[in-house]
């Protein structure tokens, strides 16, 4: 039987619903599962459909037979910012794993002065997104780790110091960062900090303030944030992160916010193929989404074992190791174990990620890793 193929892009009709057009424009939606088509569309990739197997996958937008482009055209329209926002997948980096629809909220709130605060897991892409937008955008960009500050009024406002009998005052990089027009400003792990530097923060974030008072004296001098300034925080909610506190509810009202998802195991294996689908074998990298999918669900379930587990971040490392030569059974001994808690014996989070690893190197039936060792031990 000759072989025929279908070649399909993904799109939305009317913004509602998605569905897979072929290159002559018949809608053949209806070939596709819905799970294949709504990962194709999220990945920007297109699809194709072989008559004679009826085996379906999906494929490069290159690989079309009249290739389209990646990117969306551009959409006219009078208003520029209105253009703008239209047009945000065109702007989006290929190494981005958010959705165009985050992507395109993040685009909108940025242009429209609006505050982000973006939600996920560590290691879930929140501080690459941030940092993509002011490239994309073509903005003044700021960086603070305030997660990382032992000391918030000096970080945030500055500090004085005696010098020929004077009291003079060295203002913060914080401040020039404020001061300056259309600015991106970037506070992450924002769930981190402390306390004093959310309540410092608190008029900065405010749209009927937007100033930061330099000291607590209700006369003290004011810095008022330039026009256009836009505020980007990066936040793990929960319990399950180390030092992270709940966040005031009256600073959590002053964001919009975007919630970063885990990603699939099939989004993972796609990301991870972009990467370094030319340097890793594919089987490996399957691999490597596989185990990360496993701890990811025994940490989201209610009863799981588990109070971390693989994030993309750790994937993208443990593939680096891969390029590198290292073997999945290496690269897992030094950039996935070191993470997991090791002491309970056999119920220790380790041992679980230790026994995962290995049914999926194949290696079930030996003990690799020296588990049975370190039960005789923990006995």
């Amino acid at each position: 039987m000759k072989e025929v193929e279908v070649y399909g892009s993904v799109t939305t009709e009317d913004g509602e619903f998605i569905k897979v057009v072929s290159t002559d424009g018949n809608d053949i939606t209806d070939l596709f599962r819905d799970d294949m088509i709504k990962i194709a569309y999220e990945n920007g990739e297109a699809l194709k459909y072989n008559e004679a197997t009826g085996r379906a996958k999906r494929i490069d937008t290159d690989q079309l037979p009249n290739p389209t482009p990646k990117k969306k055209e551009v959409v006219k329209n009078e208003d520029p910012v209105l253009a703008f926002i239209s047009n945000a997948p065109a702007i989006k980096p290929d190494h981005l794993e958010i959705t165009d629809i985050k992507w395109k909220y993040l685009i909108r709130s940025a242009v429209r002065g609006k505050n982000i605060m973006m939600v996920g897991p560590a290691g879930s892409g929140k501080t690459e997104a941030a940092k993509a937008l002011p490239t994309a955008t073509d903005r003044p960009f700021f960086y603070f780790n305030l997660g990382a500050t032992q000391d918030p009024r000096s970080t945030l406002i500055g500090n004085t110091h005696f010098k020929n009998n004077e009291t003079l005052f060295d203002e913060s990089a914080f401040i020039k960062a404020i001061k300056t027009e259309n600015a991106v400003i970037l506070l992450d792990e924002l769930s981190r900090a402390h306390p004093e530097a959310w309540n410092i923060l608190m008029t900065v974030l405010d749209e009927g303030q937007r100033y930061l008072r330099l000291d607590e004296n209700i006369d003290a001098p004011l810095v008022n944030v330039a026009s256009g300034v836009s505020f980007i925080a990066t936040a793990n909610i929960g319990t399950e992160y180390t030092s992270t506190r709940v966040l005031d509810r009256a600073l959590m009202d002053r964001f919009e916010v975007i919630e970063v998802d885990i990603l699939s195991k099939e989004r993972e294996h796609a990301l991870l193929g972009k990467r370094f689908g030319s340097k890793v074998e594919d089987s490996l990298l399957e691999s490597v989404a596989d185990i990360a999918d496993v701890t990811r669900k025994e940490w989201r379930s209610d009863e799981g074992k588990l109070s971390t587990m693989i994030s993309t971040r750790m994937t993208v490392r443990i593939c680096e190791l891969l390029a590198d030569g290292f073997t999945l059974e290496e690269a897992s001994e030094v950039g996935i174990l070191p993470f997991f808690d090791a002491s309970g014996g056999g119920d220790s989070e380790r041992l679980f990620v230790k026994q995962v690893i290995q049914k999926h190197l194949g290696t079930a039936d030996e003990d690799i890793f020296n588990i049975e060792e370190e039960d005789k031990l923990e006995l």
